[in-house]
């Protein structure tokens, strides 16, 4: 005859072995929560992830399940039932692991993760340690050998090559009487906005003042229309862009529109800007590239400069320093403002196959 507590301990031991048979996860000890998680070696595109694990449970590990949320969905759906798979699943793999996939980590962006060790039993499923302490970081933006990529594919479609002789910014006539009354006489530098790819390193980082250089192919000349206002800057191309010069790309991208950007940045040699962009950007020959360029008059033979820029694309010049008024004229223009044309932070299309690479957007 049993006792009570024998008949007890029997029930309990019975329901236990059943409840584990019918959630296909075998009776053993709980597998360590990873502690101290360290994130390193971080991309635009990818990461590296470690974390402490003891010695003596190394050999029972054969997976790691990750959850990588952007930091912003604040509703993310946490795993938290360990019978549920996680977002990502790894097999177990010495540590440092690489995290890698443009198609769920983009630059520039915040995300969280937490990370639990699991064991993959004879029957499938998994017996899998409490989540760990959830981190933070942030991806990087693209490096030159993205920009590469953006630069080659920007150079296909470029077309042929343009004279030009003056760049030219078109804003409104208050930013003009600011320049003069509070700058003394110059346009500074402002920080680059968002437009254009999201894993541009110049976006919110790099100073400089925008202009422009296309010229309608009839008439040779600036096009009398601007998104940007009816008031206009006009400089002499060699003052801002000479054999003292250095050339930068910075950018390729569209909005929705058939219509291609390509960003340039125009820094001085020496100058803050030049080594800014030397660290972060692909540096292009002025002489000879797809883009804008400036070469000797060979025919004239008095050492003059000729400017040239690509037909097919819409370029977007970044000069890096203060611009003195007193260098160009300033009038107005006869045509309209486009506000719709207008790039100030435009979003990227990231559809579009010319100017997209195989990295987050």
């Amino acid at each position: 005859m049993y006792s009570q507590s024998m008949l007890l301990i029997t029930i309990q031991t019975y329901t236990k072995r059943n409840k584990s048979q019918d959630s296909g996860i075998v009776e053993m000890e709980e597998l360590p929560v990873p502690q101290n998680i360290k994130i390193s070696n971080i991309t635009c595109d990818s990461f590296k992830i470690c974390w402490d694990m003891e010695p003596r449970v190394k050999e029972r590990i054969t997976h790691y399940f990750i959850d990588l949320n952007k930091k912003e969905n604040k509703n993310s759906n946490k795993f938290k039932h360990k019978d549920v798979p996680t977002k990502l699943v790894a097999k177990a793999v010495p540590l440092p692991m690489t995290v890698r996939g443009h198609w769920f980590l983009s630059p520039r962006t915040e995300y969280t993760v937490a990370v639990q060790t699991a064991s993959k039993q004879s029957d499938g499923d998994y017996a899998v340690s409490e989540w760990s302490e959830i981190i933070d970081f942030t991806t990087a933006d693209y490096s030159t050998v993205h920009l590469t990529q953006l630069l080659e594919k920007a150079e296909v479609i470029a077309g042929r090559m343009l004279r030009f002789s003056v760049f030219y910014r078109n804003q409104n006539k208050e930013y003009f009487d600011q320049a003069r009354e509070v700058h003394g006489n110059h346009m500074l530098p402002a920080v680059k906005d968002n437009s254009g790819s999201h894993g541009s390193p110049i976006s919110g980082k790099l100073k400089g003042l925008y202009f422009s250089c296309n010229t309608e192919f009839n008439t040779g000349k600036p096009p009398q229309d601007s998104p940007y206002g009816r008031t206009r800057f006009e400089i002499q191309a060699e003052t801002l862009f000479n054999p003292k010069t250095n050339l930068y790309f910075g950018d390729f991208y569209c909005m929705y529109t058939a219509y291609h950007y390509v960003i340039l940045v125009l820094a001085p040699q020496g100058s803050p800007g030049d080594d800014f962009c030397k660290a972060k950007l692909q540096a292009l020959d002025i002489t000879n590239n797809h883009f804008l360029t400036c070469t000797v008059d060979e025919e004239a033979g008095d050492g003059a400069l000729v400017f040239r820029h690509a037909q097919d694309v819409i370029l977007e010049v970044i000069y890096t320093e203060p611009v003195d008024l007193v260098l160009g004229t300033v009038a107005e223009i006869s045509g309209h403002q486009l506000m719709s044309l207008s790039t100030v932070n435009a979003k990227k299309d990231p559809s579009c196959k010319t100017c997209n690479i195989s990295v987050g957007r």
